[in-house]
């Protein structure tokens, strides 16, 4: 289990990412244009930057949402490898079974 402050970390940038989609998409396709001149490009840029750092996409993390475990996370289910093999021994995801070979 991941530690709560993790857990709230990682949700407080989730909030940031969808507050700030418009905004970045916006400045990021002002940027795409090869027209642009380098003045107002790095003005874009700086107007970039001035975004708070934890509403990037990137620095957001799926996590488990049993466990908060970051690692070895399944989108499909939203659970972490362990919980997997755990809800699909005991038969509660619908359309897993258990392989041996």
């Amino acid at each position: 289990m991941s530690k709560k402050s993790m857990i709230y970390r990682n949700l407080h940038r989730k909030l940031l990412c969808q507050k700030y989609k418009e905004r970045r998409d916006e400045i990021k396709g002002q940027l795409k244009s090869r027209t642009i001149a380098p003045d107002v490009r790095l003005k874009l840029m700086h107007e970039l930057n001035k975004l708070p750092r934890n509403s990037s996409p990137v620095r957001y993390r799926n996590r488990c949402q049993l466990t908060g475990r970051g690692r070895g996370v399944y989108r499909d289910f939203g659970l972490c490898r362990h919980k997997i093999k755990e809800f699909a021994i005991l038969g509660y995801l619908p359309g897993v079974g258990q392989f041996s070979w």
